[in-house]
């Protein structure tokens, strides 16, 4: 049975297993340039959750076994798919007539980085050679070279002759290094925010500018986004007018995403993968999901939930053939799927909040029993979300 098979119908029979026997049940088994192992396995990291590609990393770097290598490569790949790059695969050997990288990213502002993957630095790394690759990519008009870069992804911490080298030669404000670990924090991070100021630092993180060894700015990257992960978290609870802030301790945020889009996948029929805290897409990018979750308000009383729906989530549902809204309304036991073609109709009717440095409509779901409403501005009808509930048998 293939490895996408395996994962479809048994998920339990490979979670556990590590990636050299995954390797065993892709294909041939032997990962070779264009071959039906490589293709699995490719498309097998697509759909895993980030901790599984940090497991794996750390298989290859951990463990000396047959392409040990080209996995970590196909791995660190995939996290540059994950970090919100378009991603060229490289060649695992060689080729007198292809150009000979290990990954071409190119991000969203447009600059490119040609990528190196190395398990170790023990040896001496020839920097023509990877300026080669990003030489030749510019002279086949791939890349451009005043928008491009290379970045050396190596598998240890302690790079230190590595980084004299580069600072010595003539590649040092071209080229830079990151430990594979460091890249892993910046995919946890990646995943953990929602503005998109944010995700392009990120990015940027990994251009050139005035430091060769990255992980100190990741690690202060990472408080740095922690802190407003917490701060911008209870944004997604906000009122439906102005109303006074009240007393009393600081809202702690609600966080179940994930159990919402386990919820749905199987409704949906396609493997969903995290791209930050609220979006998430199919591995071809052909189905979009943008998710928000609530605490329940008033459950006594009037139950309530509140949600805020920022223009960029508007930009990302819209980039998909296929694309849904969820609100998680207190757990992910009451979880409304939504057509996003049909919640756009109901935008212009939201309240909306604007700001000199950010703008958001806001979502209120007010539940009766078990109907569902939306509540909209004075003179606009409310809408019925009790249809869109995820049955319990889902």
């Amino acid at each position: 049975m293939a490895l996408l098979d395996l994962w479809n119908e048994s998920p339990d029979q490979v979670r556990d297993k590590q990636i050299q026997q995954l390797i065993a049940f892709a294909g041939t088994g032997k990962l070779l340039d264009g071959s039906d192992c490589s293709a699995e396995l490719r498309a097998f990291l697509a759909m895993v959750p980030s901790s599984a590609l940090s497991a794996y990393a750390d298989q290859c770097l951990a463990q000396s076994f047959t392409d040990s290598g080209l996995a970590l490569q196909d791995v660190v790949n995939e996290m540059g798919t994950r970090l919100g790059a378009d991603v060229v695969p490289g060649r695992y050997r060689g080729k007198a007539t292809e150009v000979g990288f290990d990954g071409m990213w190119t991000f969203p502002n447009g600059h490119s980085i040609v990528i190196e993957v190395k398990t170790t630095d023990a040896y001496r790394i020839d920097l023509n050679t990877i300026a080669g690759y990003r030489r030749s990519l510019v002279e086949e008009k791939r890349i451009k070279e005043e928008a491009s870069s290379m970045l050396l992804i190596v598998g240890r911490q302690d790079t230190g002759d590595l980084e004299a080298q580069i600072r010595g030669s003539r590649f040092a404000w071209d080229l830079r290094i990151i430990s594979v670990d460091a890249l892993i924090r910046l995919m946890v991070i990646k995943e953990e925010v929602e503005d998109p100021k944010i995700i392009q630092r990120i990015h940027n993180i990994l251009i050139p500018r005035e430091f060769t060894r990255l992980d100190e700015i990741a690690d202060v990257l990472f408080s740095a986004a922690e802190d407003i992960r917490q701060e911008e978290a209870p944004g997604e609870e906000v009122g439906t007018s102005p109303q006074p802030k009240a007393k009393g301790p600081k809202f702690t945020p609600v966080a179940f995403h994930d159990a919402c889009i386990a919820r749905v996948q199987p409704r949906l029929g396609l493997p969903l993968v995290k791209r930050t805290r609220a979006s998430y897409s199919s591995p071809d990018k052909s189905m979009v999901v943008s998710c928000a979750v609530s605490k329940e308000h008033n459950p006594d009383t009037h139950p309530n939930y509140w949600y805020a729906f920022h223009p960029h989530q508007r930009e990302f549902l819209k980039s998909a053939e296929k694309a849904y809204v969820v609100f998680g309304c207190g757990s992910s036991a009451r979880t409304l799927l939504i057509p996003f073609g049909e919640f756009d109709s109901w935008v212009a009717g939201m309240w909306m909040t604007e700001t000199e440095d950010r703008s958001y409509w806001h979502v209120v779901i007010e539940r009766n029993s078990e109907q569902y409403s939306l509540r909209r501005k004075k003179g606009e009808g409310s809408v019925d979300l009790t249809k869109y509930r995820v049955p319990d048998d889902v």
